[in-house]
């Protein structure tokens, strides 16, 4: 009997903000790559997560959510999704339940009739359809298939799970024979720098709440490998920028509370990461229109 031919390929995952493609990046590369929060827009930069199977090895790009663009900083992340779509092998649109198609996706379903790559649909947070009444899931499926013929559709959970494995099994299929483009063990290529400034970003989004809405950006000034023995840890000096300085009173707190909650929990899951101890340390400055500033921008590897 032969041997099963080893399948490899970029995949795209696309769809608007805050439908669940980050936490689906996360569930398939089995670690945490791409910061989630509840705020749509939390994406700006084309993530790349491996997923290698004895088989097979997908290379996954997690888009920003496509949506439409008032900022410079909005009009590069949406360039980004566009641009991840070139070339690849497979793309997988995401949304969710809802009782009628959003707008914005019917915005990215008209710019995906161009391609030739096939499309997989899937439809995300089921596990919440008991709790959006009215929502009839079979017509919301046709829908979506009138307006665009899928390869095939798929039902998840990308938080809990349910019907990934069905739908990675439906990528892998739809990959050409190719080699292992990464070694078995990467799951990024983003580099440390960027992850860590990511982790930051996402804590004081979560902390912050509605106050800190898009205006926050991280930059890692550097991490530094200090001590001998037990005593090694790496120091982490990053930079929180803000546009306003009503903003940096929120992001600092009163006696630098917000600071220090914002460091510490960031400090605790860079320290998991790495498996390392961590000194880090926060700084906050406001550059004013910085979401507009390309140079800005380009820094934060938008």
């Amino acid at each position: 009997m032969a041997a099963q031919p080893f399948r490899s390929g970029y995949v795209s995952i696309i769809g608007r903000p805050n439908v669940g493609k980050s936490t689906l990046l996360n569930f398939l590369v089995g670690r945490k790559i791409a910061i989630i929060t509840e705020k749509p827009q939390t994406t700006r930069n084309r993530i790349l997560g491996v997923k290698t199977l004895p088989d097979a090895q997908i290379i996954f790009l997690d888009t920003p959510g496509i949506h439409k663009p008032p900022k410079l900083m909005n009009k590069m992340m949406v360039k980004a999704a566009f641009a991840a779509l070139a070339d690849v092998d497979v793309v997988v649109f995401i949304t969710e339940v809802a009782k009628k198609i959003h707008p914005e996706d019917l915005f990215i379903l008209k710019s995906l009739r161009r391609l030739k790559s096939p499309i997989l649909l899937a439809i995300n947070k089921i596990d919440l359809l008991a709790h959006r009444p009215g929502v009839n899931i079979d017509e919301l499926i046709e829908r979506y298939q009138s307006l665009l013929g899928f390869a095939e559709t798929f039902q998840i959970s990308a938080l809990h799970g349910t019907n990934v494995d069905v739908l990675l099994e439906a990528v892998v299929k739809l990959l050409p024979e190719g080699p292992m483009y990464f070694p078995a063990e990467t799951l990024t290529d983003q580099p440390e720098q960027f992850v860590v400034a990511e982790i930051i970003r996402e804590k004081a989004m979560m902390l912050t709440h509605q106050e800190i809405p898009y205006s926050t950006g991280v930059i890692v000034d550097s991490i530094e490998e200090v001590g001998q023995g037990c005593k090694k840890h790496l120091r982490v000096t990053a930079t929180i920028f803000v546009e306003r300085p009503t903003q940096k009173m929120i992001i600092i707190g009163k006696d630098g509370q917000m600071l220090k909650k914002i460091g510490t929990l960031a400090r605790q899951e860079v320290e998991a990461m790495l498996n390392c101890r961590v000194f880090l340390q926060l700084w906050v400055k406001v550059k004013e229109k910085w979401t507009e500033d390309r140079a800005m921008l380009k820094r934060m590897g938008i």
